[in-house]
């Protein structure tokens, strides 16, 4: 491939489709840690300015680290930027998109929620509902991963932690599908939820999804427009946690005593965003990535299989080799340099966890799945004062979910092909075909 093509691999939502470009990354790599890549019209897409993409691990972490040069808050951390003002400003209150200081005195609050203490009080669901998704399919031999036994780990745990009704939790499907897959025909208008298995609240609030256009074409989820079901329906929990307060972090929130300014409504409903959507999705996308990593490895898959204690030390190399999360935008608040390469202020910094995570500079064969390397430092939830809330809970829940595997199902082949979501945001897998033969 050119050099050119290569760039376009990277920023082409179709390319992930197939599969993740590590060949071009390191092609462009050895050109430098940083490189300029344009942003033609595509897919839809209209035309951008470019950015600058961030491939080295040391250069990432500059990046996420520095706060005050690489600010999540000018323009958001999505490659695009909203086209309206009023958008714009919508999405730059959310704590993701919050530079210090402002994002510390949300994160404080929700910090509390998300200690190992706190987790730990969910173990017991964590480990009987991966038990239970497991055992639901065990004597069918085949199943379709993604569908029939992952997705619904994290939209259930996510339910019990933000105090939704069990019956709507159903609802977290479509509104991440909506945001995470908006570049693939399958997600974009995500309108699976019954309404009448959900609760009043859920009926209500489906009365503001959006429909498409004339042209087909829906609104950009980013914004109020583009979700007003999901911000209708955290109305509504919000007005029923008010007055019937549980142990959950909407009540936790709406109950807090804040040093400062009281949480506004735009706030709790960003918030709300937040734990309902990247809450959701990076386990959606971790779990069944990390079994197709091990399926096509099998000597690894073998390694883990014979011995069980490696698990823990597994999640993160899988972690490593898959990150859910493809890159995150910045944007550049005075002209600085990273990796020898000069950047002005303004310009747009995508950090790269995909080529982090296989920097070879850091990591030994970085291309090599090896769940007996220590000390694997990647960069799957971010670093710095974004570092994700929820690895922690993440982990918990990966662990648990691969553990079940292996111990109910033993060894997982292939039984059709994977299809893999079509973003350059999020690296997914729709489904996953799966086969097993029981003792």
């Amino acid at each position: 491939m050119t050099y050119d093509e290569d760039l376009r691999a990277l920023y082409d939502a179709q390319t992930y489709a197939a599969a993740a470009p590590h060949d071009a990354i390191d092609r462009l790599r050895e050109r430098g840690p940083v490189v300029w890549v344009p942003e033609p019209a595509l897919h839809g897409w209209p035309e951008g300015p470019g950015y600058w993409a961030v491939l080295g691990h040391g250069e990432t972490k500059q990046v996420l680290r520095d706060a005050a040069t690489f600010s999540s808050n000018l323009a958001g951390t999505q490659l695009r930027t909203p086209t309206r003002p009023e958008d714009l400003a919508f999405v730059r209150q959310m704590m993701l998109n919050q530079d210090p200081p402002a994002h510390n005195r949300l994160r404080g609050l929700l910090s509390k929620a998300f200690i190992p203490r706190a987790i730990a009080a969910l173990d017991a669901e964590i480990s009987s509902r991966a038990h239970d998704l497991v055992q639901n399919v065990a004597y069918k031999g085949q199943c379709d991963l993604v569908t029939d036994i992952v997705g619904d780990l994290p939209v259930a745990v996510l339910a019990s932690v933000l105090g939704l009704p069990d019956q709507d939790r159903g609802l977290l499907y479509d509104w991440s599908n909506r945001v995470i897959g908006y570049q693939d025909a399958d997600y974009a208008s995500s309108a699976a939820f019954n309404p009448a298995t959900g609760s009043d609240m859920a009926r209500a609030a489906l009365a503001y999804r959006p429909l498409p256009d004339a042209s087909g074409a829906l609104p950009d989820p980013r914004t109020r427009a583009g979700l007003a079901d999901m911000y209708a329906y955290a109305q509504a929990l919000a007005e029923y946690r008010r007055v019937e307060p549980g142990d959950d972090i909407v009540s936790l929130l709406l109950h807090a005593d804040f040093d400062g300014p009281a949480l506004t409504n735009d706030e709790f409903e960003t918030l709300f965003f937040l734990f309902a959507v990247a809450g959701n999705e990076t386990l959606r996308n971790g779990i069944p990535g990390a079994v197709l990593t091990l399926i096509e490895k099998p000597d690894q898959y073998d390694l883990l299989l014979r011995e069980p204690d490696l698990l823990d030390g597994a999640v993160e190399e899988l972690l490593r080799y898959w990150p859910p999360v493809i890159h995150f935008r910045r944007t550049a608040t005075v002209d600085c340099e990273i990796g020898g390469q000069a950047i002005i202020a303004g310009d747009k910094v995508a950090v790269y966890h995909l080529a982090a995570n296989r920097d070879p500079d850091v990591f030994d064969n970085p291309h090599q799945l090896d769940l007996r390397r220590t000390g694997v430092d990647h960069v799957s939830f971010g670093f710095g004062p974004h570092f994700c809330l929820g690895a922690h809970l993440a982990r918990r829940q990966m662990k648990s979910m691969l553990g079940e595997l292996a111990r109910q199902l033993g060894r997982l082949e292939l039984a059709g092909g994977p299809i893999r979501l079509t973003s350059n945001f999020q690296q997914g897998l729709k489904s996953l075909p799966v086969s097993w033969n029981l003792p």
